[in-house]
């Protein structure tokens, strides 16, 4: 098989949460570009419509849809719409989450000031979400023996982080071990899960504080290759998890950090 038919995603259907901006347009551009049929699921209407609208006139497949993934129910049975719909699920990322506000380097950040209503809905959002997002999809994957779900993590999953909140970190670390359960429990399906775990990119989460000249320096500095990532950069890992050129790769997590996990 030649390189260009491993990258193909013709007749593939894919699936991106939180694909309205920032990493998830990425994702959607990416799938979109080799071939793939894909809904574009974010909580902003608007913005996922414009992404799908720019995709559509270079030549992309795409339809935008709203979904606020805090909602499980909801989550499931637009799952299970698209997937009846088009009469198959290959390809999903789920990629929506939320800031949980600074880390401890700065005094909001400590410990003692946690606040638990937004410990509660941090973890909520992009711990259970993740979960349940894989449960809907794994019943129409198992059907067809095939499938790649692919979920955004972090570097702070990874490893401490002193500029992320606490439920941020902690519930970026229970996606790293779910992708592992997962990737277990689905392998002999033909199902492949696998993590993305980002460092520092300039996307909106937290408010867009990476624009910002002096809050960026604080990233910058623990990064090797000295910059924050423009969020094209990661259309290539995207397309190999999402590829048959992944097709025995599962139950990893992948750092995308400029080298802030070398060390």
């Amino acid at each position: 098989m030649r390189t260009a038919e491993i990258f193909d995603l013709s007749s593939r259907v894919a699936i991106v949460t939180g694909a309205g901006s920032g990493l998830g347009s990425a994702f959607a551009a990416v799938l979109a570009e080799n071939g793939a049929d894909v809904s574009l699921l974010d909580i902003d209407l608007d913005s996922a419509e414009r992404v799908s609208e720019s995709l559509i006139r270079q030549g992309g497949k795409t339809l935008a849809h709203r979904l606020d993934v805090a909602d499980l129910d909801a989550q499931e049975a637009l799952i299970d719409q698209i997937a009846t719909q088009k009469g198959q699920l290959d390809i999903l990322f789920l990629n929506a989450g939320i800031s949980a506000g600074p880390g401890h380097f700065v005094e909001a950040g400590h410990v003692t000031n946690l606040d638990r209503s937004l410990w509660e809905r941090v973890v909520h959002i992009n711990l259970t979400s993740i979960m349940f997002g894989i449960k809907a999809a794994a019943k129409h994957m198992k059907r067809q023996k095939s499938g790649r779900i692919v979920v955004t993590a972090s570097v702070a999953g990874l490893k401490g982080d002193d500029k992320v909140g606490y439920a941020y970190a902690a519930s970026k670390a229970g996606v790293v071990n779910i992708v592992r359960q997962a990737a277990l429990d689905l392998a002999s399906y033909g199902i492949c899960v696998n993590g993305i775990a980002p460092g520092p990119f300039m996307t909106n989460i937290g408010g867009g504080r990476l624009r910002d000249p002096a809050t960026a320096k604080v990233f910058i500095d623990d990064i090797p290759l000295g910059r924050i990532a423009d969020p094209v950069e990661i259309k290539g890992l995207a397309l190999l998890l999402a590829s048959r050129a992944s097709s025995y790769i599962t139950g990893i997590t992948v750092p995308i950090d400029g080298g802030m996990t070398a060390g």
